[in-house]
């Protein structure tokens, strides 16, 4: 019976709450605020019973309620486009967060933060050194005079999967020291005879072994040639070549005695062999192509001017702007530069003198 009497009071207050607010407004709208006193005055014994009654129940609706929604709006029409309906959820997660946030203001005195160079530089030595852990990399800042905890090395080192790996750079380098490269070109000397220019290249560091020249290369020729370029144990573990038949099974015989494994190209496939192509490539562009080659005596002199600055004056960029003979920095306080030309004046090497 109460809960009955429940429904039909919420009904009747709020068509009593509807008639109120249209009432008030429509007055309001043509009178002034006498007229809105006299209409709540004439419906206060009515509101008085009904609160009365919902007391009773256990339930209450104050008018003041109703009036300042009335108002408010009234005053500022906009107020229900600002008002947002939240769930609880919703007021939780707000607590939740303003309690992370809260607590961080809390903490900021806690351990001094690692410097932004010091990270950095833990992470490019993890980078760059693939097979080193925490410890090790712990134990080289520290001969660095760089005081950290091994606990923070290891939570700025790069995270991996898997099982660490090399790169690829560094397993060709680890790999080239013990390969070399034999490769033959063709120059026209000025009465149109065809020399042949045999050239081993060793891969380490890109220097030429060993030059040669001769107007009928073959397998016996070549062989020496192998022979005196990588004298006693200096041979190394793999030549590579081409399918050109000069070599012949007296030069594989040679060469496997040595301790040597051959390594064969594809046919047609120059690409495999790009090392001394490229260096080839280099002799004619920088060389001869601006020569006109009289003899074998010529070549070989022109050859042998063109290795010397090879080896000990043009940078390359595969060596980072080095020679395969290593060339010394000259610092700026030592004196002026000068130009002292090689390979009869296609090339220079500059240097600095004591003034």
């Amino acid at each position: 019976m109460k809960e009955r009497r429940l429904r039909q009071l919420e009904g009747e207050d709020r068509a009593v709450a509807a008639i109120l607010i249209a009432e008030g407004l429509k007055v309001a709208r043509s009178a002034g605020a006498a007229q809105i006193e006299l209409i709540l005055e004439s419906y206060l014994p009515y509101l008085e019973r009904v609160g009365a009654l919902a007391t009773d129940l256990g339930f209450r609706r104050t008018f003041e309620k109703a009036l300042l929604w009335v108002l408010l709006y009234r005053l500022w029409p906009r107020c229900l486009e600002v008002m947002v309906l939240v769930k609880p959820t919703t007021v939780v997660q707000w607590h939740r967060q303003g309690f992370r946030l809260f607590w961080r203001w809390r903490s900021r005195s806690g351990r001094p933060s690692v410097e932004r160079e010091i990270r950095n530089l833990i992470r490019e030595m993890s980078g760059a050194n693939p097979l080193w852990g925490a410890p090790r990399i712990h134990g080289e800042l520290l001969k660095l005079g760089i005081d950290v905890s091994q606990a923070t090395v290891a939570k700025y080192m790069v995270r991996r999967r898997g099982v660490p790996s090399p790169t690829w750079r560094s397993f060709l380098r680890n790999h080239a020291e013990g390969i070399a490269a034999i490769d033959m070109f063709v120059v026209a000397s000025a009465s149109f005879r065809l020399l042949y220019v045999m050239i081993i290249l060793g891969h380490a560091r890109r220097e030429i072994v060993r030059t040669a020249v001769t107007e009928h290369p073959t397998a016996a020729w070549l062989s020496r040639q192998v022979t005196e370029a990588f004298p006693w144990d200096t041979a190394p573990r793999y030549l590579l070549r081409d399918r050109d038949a000069s070599y012949g099974s007296y030069f594989c015989s040679r060469v496997e005695a040595m301790g040597i494994t051959e390594v064969i190209t594809a046919p047609r496939s120059p690409w495999q062999n790009a090392y001394a192509e490229r260096v080839i490539g280099s002799i004619r562009r920088e060389c001869l192509d601006h020569i006109v080659i009289f003899n074998e005596r010529h070549l070989r002199r022109v050859l042998s001017s063109y290795v010397d600055y090879y080896q000990r004056t043009r940078t390359h960029l595969s060596l980072e702007k080095d020679c395969p003979d290593s060339r010394a920095i000259m610092p700026r306080r030592i004196g002026k530069v000068i130009a002292i030309p090689q390979v009869g004046g296609l090339h220079h090497r500059y240097e600095r003198i004591a003034a």
